[in-house]
């Protein structure tokens, strides 16, 4: 009879101790995001407004980068595509953004082969020095023309892929290292 009381008090305890609060997403509160309007890969006029209501992966590179951002972009696609075919309803709520820091040589045509080769709804974005420097400035972003003549330069830059929610707030910034099963399970973690 003891027994059988030391093992229920236990059990009894745990189904009366209030519940782990829900996890907040780290980004949650930062000041990263913005209003900006830039050119599409289709040469189409966007603004955030554009993405309301879909969780977006804001990455930011350049077309002409020699293996960062292509690898990069590669685990954001496959991650993508790994949450579509896990949760279709939410894969479909999830938009994959590019915006190039090389406003002088990612034009949309450029933009348009390059974001074609990682996933299909991955949307291209373009703009003017100006424009670039001023949605850089709103996510956080670094970025420097290196040395070079006019096609043969390279950029620096950061490398951030944020998560942003449906509202335009960031959620959380997606591991980039490693295979897109990490950037799907945090997809999935904090899109709801």
């Amino acid at each position: 009879m003891n027994l059988r009381i030391a093992f229920l008090v236990p059990v009894a305890l745990a189904a009366c101790s209030p519940s782990k609060p829900a996890e907040r997403p780290p980004l949650e509160g930062a000041r990263i995001g913005g209003p900006f309007t830039l050119t599409d890969q289709n040469g189409k006029s966007v603004t955030e407004r554009d993405f309301a209501g879909k969780y977006r992966i804001m990455y930011f590179g350049y077309t002409f980068c020699p293996d960062v951002c292509p690898l990069d972009v590669q685990h954001i696609g496959a991650a993508l595509k790994i949450v579509e075919k896990e949760q279709p309803a939410l894969g479909a709520r999830v938009v994959p953004v590019f915006v190039t820091i090389d406003p002088a040589r990612d034009n949309p045509a450029v933009l348009k082969q390059f974001v074609s080769a990682f996933h299909p709804r991955m949307v291209g974005l373009t703009g003017t020095p100006a424009q670039i420097a001023a949605i850089a400035k709103e996510y956080g972003v670094y970025y420097a023309r290196g040395k070079g003549g006019p096609g043969g330069y390279m950029m620096d830059h950061s490398r951030a892929a944020y998560l942003m929610s449906p509202e335009g707030k960031p959620l959380a910034l997606l591991p980039q290292e490693g295979p897109p099963r990490g950037i799907a399970d945090d997809i999935e973690r904090w899109a709801k």
